[in-house]
């Protein structure tokens, strides 16, 4: 595939799933979570500048970007279930390893699987997305209110979520430079938030947050026990999440790399390049260490160990079976 973007759909049970896609085939693998209310269109940046070294995959969420938008009422707008359609989507495209690179909503969904399948986790990257109480902000106070009591809360979450002017504040937050930032950027993400049933998918799925809070412990052992390798990278002017976290994350895996950006809660907006630079830079040492698989080795131990997900999207309800081959 070379260098240049493609753009793909493929179906997941029964949902198209597009995603965007750089590098060549038997690279090593870099899967791309994105963020909210963002698309895989933010990794534009990381995949134009690392595809000479890793296969980079980005897909959009279900509800997200281009990918497909069930009604809420037959398709539930949950952690649970994107990271779902997101794990069968990476065995659709016989993906067996792969670093995880995760950005605010990709964080959940990444912790998600990265947990059900940490044999597949080659390395885990994280830029401005939280796992500890201490990381969410004051600005926090009202979304918590809105977990409690969603119909005295919901016009203000909007606001406060969905709004241009919160979508500008996310990007450009405590910047002092703020005319670095393309305005095109909140600009697009509003026109999206403005399709029909945006609205009802945004805030079912703003609600299900709070069970990503709920499972902060469970992510902090997990890191604890299992030590992945870890890049965090963190836009310092980030509004939503404290600059505490990522020393949070290092309590966790004192191995951790951390690095501060002069950069906002999607630091891809203005510093791309050292993102770039520090994204080969940790991952190279790995896969030198070791041999890239096989890719048809690799299809083949993925078969082995795999976990079959059975998607129905009925009204009112969807069914998620598991069944693990010995």
């Amino acid at each position: 595939m070379g260098t240049s973007i493609s753009y793909h759909s493929v179906d997941v049970g029964g949902l198209p799933i597009f995603y965007r896609e750089a590098g060549d085939r038997d690279a090593p693998v870099i899967l791309l979570l994105h963020g909210l209310p963002s698309s895989s269109r933010m990794y534009e940046p990381l995949l134009s500048r690392l595809s000479r070294d890793f296969r980079l995959i980005a897909p959009d969420y279900p509800g997200f970007g281009h990918s497909a938008a069930p009604d809420p009422l037959s398709f539930p707008y949950t952690f649970d279930h994107l990271s779902t359609v997101i794990r069968r989507f990476t065995e659709m495209l016989d993906i067996g390893r792969y670093a995880l690179f995760v950005q605010d909503y990709g964080g959940p969904v990444g912790f998600r699987l990265a947990m059900a399948a940490p044999e597949r986790l080659d390395a885990l990257i994280i830029q401005n997305a939280v796992a500890h109480h201490t990381g969410l902000t004051r600005v926090w106070d009202r979304r918590k209110a809105y977990w409690n009591d969603r119909a005295g809360h919901e016009r203000e979450v909007w606001e406060s979520l969905f709004s241009i002017d919160a979508n500008r504040r996310r990007h450009v937050g405590s910047d002092p430079n703020p005319d670095a930032y393309n305005p095109d950027l909140w600009e697009d993400e509003s026109a999206f938030l403005s399709r029909p049933g945006q609205a009802q998918i945004q805030l079912d799925l703003f609600f299900d947050y709070r069970t990503n809070v709920a499972s902060y412990r469970r992510w902090q052992r997990w890191l604890r026990d299992y030590q992945p390798p870890l890049l965090v990278v963190w836009g310092k002017y980030d509004l939503s999440f404290d600059s505490s976290e990522p020393h949070a994350y290092r309590r966790d895996v004192p191995s951790a790399e951390v690095h501060f950006l002069d950069a906002g809660h999607f630091a891809l907006d203005t510093a791309a390049d050292e993102v770039a630079t520090l994204t080969r830079s940790f991952l190279r040492p790995l896969h030198t260490a070791r041999p890239p698989t096989p890719r048809r080795l690799c299809q083949r131990v993925t078969s082995l160990a795999s976990v079959e997900f059975s998607l129905t999207t009925q009204a009112g309800s969807t069914q998620t079976q598991m069944e693990t081959r010995q």
